[in-house]
């Protein structure tokens, strides 16, 4: 929103302050729940600071240079006073308020406004809820943070968040209020602030203090609306109508040879293009939420109250498969949200604030079969008919969180909070068949399959008339568990401490994250067929109650050497343990050390021109995921078996006699593993190191701008090495481990790990039982027979400037960047695994090959630009506009004669249309053509453009108000994902799919509004 800025005639921090917006860049992280005020006065004067709408008033007295600071202020508006002189100053999350003090000076806004400010070394975006309302932005905080220059969103499997410079998905951290609503099951996930609630959104995208970790992303950072002594209650409504949204492009094959068989004589010689996915009959459904609040004063001046009820439905959406599926979908979601914040002013130095609020959703998903278009000559249309409902999938995501926050102003120079908080979410799943028999899953792993439904059932047969499809009454797949939850408990303890030029900060912060997750094959089996008398049987089952303790302290310094000079230096320990099922650590590290450095220079003393920088080192626990199956017990096993015939209900076979004897897959023994075994014995947490250095200026009175550049470096990640290979040749080298009657390496026990968490890069060094002889060998694994080390770096300038007059704020950023390395982090946007920190990257030294290039979230050019304008009192307009590069591509095929047994997973593939043209040619190894990362092209550059148009009518005394959004308006259907697999499984090329549009940007939709805020 704009800001009036009655006197221009300003100096120093006053116009700064004006002028300053959410993309100043760089505000210095204080708190992450409050903000600052800082100023300059007479020596020994007093000065008083008032937040008119709550009647909070503190005073504090000028040091001997005149300099005050007040921390830990609620954000809002206030009014600093001193020598009989008034300045109105607003105070955001995390920021730093520079208070003048001339008669009469007035900076009118609405609480949006960030200083440009001199005492800053992070890079940092706020947008406040006056500002999002104005913009043609999605109502999610994904969504906003990708506003933020550095951002680009993430792959749609994994709910497309938000990637910061460079990492991955899963290294971000989230806050509500001081509270971390992280969730580290997989580090996909975070408490949903029912939207409506939330005053300010602070983005971090690098650069942020030693109080802030276990992130190597960014930081997204919430503060909620809160009551005042005005009365104010409301409510909104936004509908999405799927009757107005339009739908992405079908699918379609290449042209080409298509290969099959054996070897590689051609099933057809050649291949027209064929249709794969028919998206005509697919809705997104009307999507609609309701809201009412309210807020106001229990006790006036002193205790407060705001509470919003929230109702969203997504009803009607609809999903269709051709060929790739033989089922389709219908599904519908309730959302009954709520927020209630407390604010109780004990007195002027005493504060205690209560937050709690619930994002639980339901989802209710049917299936159905439909007709197999091959089945029909490949009329695809014949697929869009649904022939018989199988049954409804029901999941419960989220849960309700709760944080008490106590801040005392003990003296005017010292200031402490402590936090506690808790928060629940459930991640629960179970399946009704259309004859009303729950399939649910509780997590007992090797016990009863009873309550499991129907098996999974997988026809590899040859296809002839003799052999019909054998039935499937199974519709889910992989069945959940009803118990899946994950519990955090947070304690937090932080201090400010004014010594002379030195603001010192130090703090404690402990965190114990549980979870509780399990997997089981629906029916608790799967049957694959091979021939008319061989089939063969897997199970495979998890379950497990975890646990990740971390635990940091840390301290920081920030000191105003000269008037026009700021060093910033901060020290971070880390500690992580994560526990498996039996609460046994199988990894424990013990005060990871992260130092932060910074600077801030005034070039000219008038805080018209900042030059600034920063190094620092950001550490990333384990997450809980991890633990599930790889610590704890899980049951994986495999048999084949003859066969005489088929249940025609269920399709598993009868009449079974074993052909061969059961084998347990992975040693996963459904007996709990030692723990340890897990990892190796010098695991260090995944860290990297980062470097900014940048400027900001005021270039006229109404805009401002700046440049900085950044550069990270992954030094450490974690993952898992699944090389058998190497313990066998350290076997045969250290003959030591072998006892009577075990004199034979023999790994089939559950005492040794089938893979082994570690830093890629280093050795191995972990116990292993490696002759079944119940005792553990110290197994040492050098680096070089491990594989490659991990490496991820990641280089970008951004520019950013903004604009701000009476009507008309604008934004805008663009960011060149590169990242580069061999591993995107946490998941693996290549092929959508959420595996987090165990993906299949490091499992073998050949899956290494090629690896190194651009990563997937290598977007190189990013061009953002937002505003708003005000036409009139009663009309706006508002506009967002992307205009983005692609990703990379790869291609994925058999390496070699696929030697660790990974298919079509390797960076090798002999497709034809593999290479980018203006790429590397690709380098044969013995037989197979390596194609490098990211060199097989790059998907097409995505554009967006979203409008809106807001009505305030007059007649409605601006409290109501209609708006209606647009999202890309020119209906783009840009591909963002494509199929990276070259080859098959079994090597042959397949042309006809490799590079087929898997993924488009989402199609033209509307949005509208109705809302009253009295």
């Amino acid at each position: 929103m704009a800001s009036k800025i009655i006197n221009v005639g300003l100096k120093r921090t006053a116009l700064s302050l004006a002028l300053g917006m959410c993309f100043a860049g760089s505000v210095l992280a204080q708190s992450n729940s409050a903000g600052a005020i800082a100023g300059t006065t007479t020596a020994g004067a007093t000065v008083t600071i008032e937040n008119p709408a709550t009647g909070f008033k503190r005073e504090v007295t000028a040091d001997a240079n005149g300099n005050y600071r007040v921390g830990s202020l609620q954000t809002g508006a206030y009014k600093v006073t001193t020598g009989g002189k008034t300045s109105d100053v607003n105070v955001t999350i995390g920021g730093t308020a520079q208070a003048t003090n001339v008669t009469g000076i007035t900076v009118q806004g609405n609480g949006t406004i960030n200083a440009i400010d001199v005492s800053s070394v992070e890079s940092t975006t706020i947008l406040t809820a006056e500002q999002i309302a104005k913009i043609p932005v999605p109502r999610n905080i994904t969504a906003v943070a990708l506003l933020a220059p550095g951002t680009v969103r993430g792959d749609a499997a994994f709910g497309n968040l938000a990637s910061f410079g460079g990492s991955s998905v899963a290294e971000n951290a989230y806050f509500v209020n001081g509270f971390n609503i992280t969730d580290a099951f997989k580090n996909l996930n975070f408490g949903q602030v029912p939207f409506e609630a939330i005053a300010e959104q602070q983005v971090k995208t690098g650069g942020y203090g030693a109080e802030f970790g276990r992130s190597t992303g960014g930081v997204i950072n919430l503060v909620t609306k809160r009551g005042t002594n005005d009365f104010h209650a409301g409510g909104s409504l936004f509908i999405s109508p799927e009757s107005l949204s339009e739908k992405n492009p079908n699918r379609y094959s290449n042209s080409g040879v298509v290969f099959g068989g054996s070897g590689t004589t051609p099933v057809n010689t050649f291949q027209t293009v064929r249709l794969l996915e028919n998206n005509s009959k697919d809705s997104r459904g009307t999507n609609t939420t309701a809201s009412i609040w309210a807020s106001g004063a229990l006790v006036k001046d002193h205790l407060f109250a705001y509470a919003l009820l929230q109702y969203g439905r997504v009803s009607g959406v609809e999903g269709y498969g051709v060929n790739t599926s033989t089922t389709n979908a219908s599904a519908s979601s309730k959302s009954p949200t709520w927020l209630v914040k407390l604010d109780w002013n004990i007195s002027d130095s005493h504060i205690l604030e209560l937050t709690a609020f619930s994002d639980l959703t339901r989802t209710e998903t049917d299936v159905y079969d439909n007709l197999n278009p091959a089945n029909f000559g490949g009329d695809a249309n014949i697929a869009l008919q649904r022939t018989k409902y199988d049954g409804t999938v029901f999941d419960k995501a989220g849960g309700n969180s709760y944080s008490l926050k106590y801040t005392g102003y003990l003296t005017d120079n010292f200031t402490l909070s402590a936090l506690y908080g808790r928060g629940e979410s459930s991640r629960s799943d179970y399946g009704v068949t259309a004859a009303g028999v729950r399939e649910a899953y509780t997590g007992n792993v090797g016990g009863s399959t009873a309550g499991l439904g129907c098996p999974v059932i997988t026809d590899s047969r040859p296809s002839s008339p003799a052999n019909p499809p054998i039935a499937n009454c199974g519709f889910i797949g992989t069945l959940g568990s009803t118990k899946a939850k994950d519990q955090r408990d947070q304690f937090r303890i932080d201090a400010e401490w004014t010594l002379g030029d030195h603001l010192l900060r130090f703090g404690f912060d402990g965190d114990r994250f549980k979870s509780y997750d399990a997997e089981s094959l629906e029916g608790g089996t799967q049957w694959r067929y091979f021939s008319n008398n061989l089939v063969r049987q897997r199970v495979f089952q998890t379950g497990a109650g975890v646990e990740v303790d971390s635990n940091a302290f840390y301290v920081e310094d920030r000191w105003q050497i000269t008037n026009n000079f700021l060093a910033y230096a901060g020290l971070r320990w880390d500690s992580f343990a994560n526990k498996n099922g039996a609460g046994q650590e199988f990894v424990k590290i013990k005060n990871q050390f992260g130092p932060r450095l910074g600077f801030s220079w005034d070039v000219n003393g008038d805080g018209k021109f900042k030059v600034f920088g920063n190094a620092g080192r950001y550490a990333l626990p384990l997450t809980a995921t991890v633990a599930v199956r790889g610590a704890s017990a899980s049951l994986f096993s495999q048999q084949f078996f003859n066969y005489t015939g088929t249940d025609p209900v269920t399709g598993a076979p009868t009449g079974l006699t074993p052909y061969a004897p059961i084998a347990y897959l992975n040693n996963e023994f459904g007996v709990a593993k030692n723990a340890k075994t897990i990892a190796s014995q010098n695991l260090k947490p995944m860290y990297q190191d980062e470097y900014i250095l940048g400027f900001q200026a005021q270039l006229t009175d109404n805009i401002s701008g700046g440049v900085r550049g950044i550069y990270r470096d992954l030094k450490t990640a974690i993952d898992d090495q699944c090389d058998d290979r190497a313990t066998s040749d350290w076997a045969a080298a250290n003959p030591g481990w072998q006892t009577p009657g075990h004199t034979t390496y023999d790994y089939n026990n559950a005492n040794h790990p089938f893979c082994v968490l570690y830093n890629p890069g280093s050795d191995i060094v972990h116990y292993s039982d490696v002759n079944s002889d119940g005792i553990l060998e110290l197994v040492t694994i050098p680096a070089a027979k491990a594989g490659p080390k991990a490496k991820r770096t990641y280089k970008a300038v951004e520019f950013f400037a903004e604009g701000n007059w009476d009507k008309f704020f604008v934004q805008a950023s663009y960011t060149w960047s590169q990242s580069y390395g061999n591993t995107e982090g946490g998941v693996k946007s290549d092929i959508g695994q959420d595996d987090t920190g165990t993906t299949q990257d490091f499992d073998y030294p050949e899956l290494s090959i090629g690896s190194e290039g651009f990563l997937p979230n290598d977007r190189r050019h990013s061009f953002k630009i937002f505003g708003n304008y005000e036409i009139n009192d009663e009309w706006s307009v508002g506009a967002n506009i992307l205009v983005q590069s692609g990703r990379p591509i790869n291609c994925f095929g058999v390496y070699a004669s696929d030697p660790v047994g990974y298919g079509n997973s390797y960076f090798s593939c002999d497709n034809t249309n593999a290479r980018d043209p203006a790429g590397p040619a690709g380098a044969t190894n013995n037989g197979s053509t390596v194609v490098p990362r990211g060199t097989a092209g790059r998907e097409p550059w995505q554009r967006s453009l979203d409008l809106n148009v807001a009505y305030k009518p007059s007649w409605g005394d601006g409290k109501l108000t209609f708006k209606g959004d647009v999202f890309n308006v020119f209906n783009e259907h840009t591909v963002t994902t494509v199929n990276e697999f070259g080859e098959t499984t079994v090597g042959q090329p397949q042309p006809t799919l490799y590079k087929v549009p898997a993924g488009f940007q989402a199609a033209r939709s509307f949005r509208f509004l109705v809302q009253y805020d009295y």
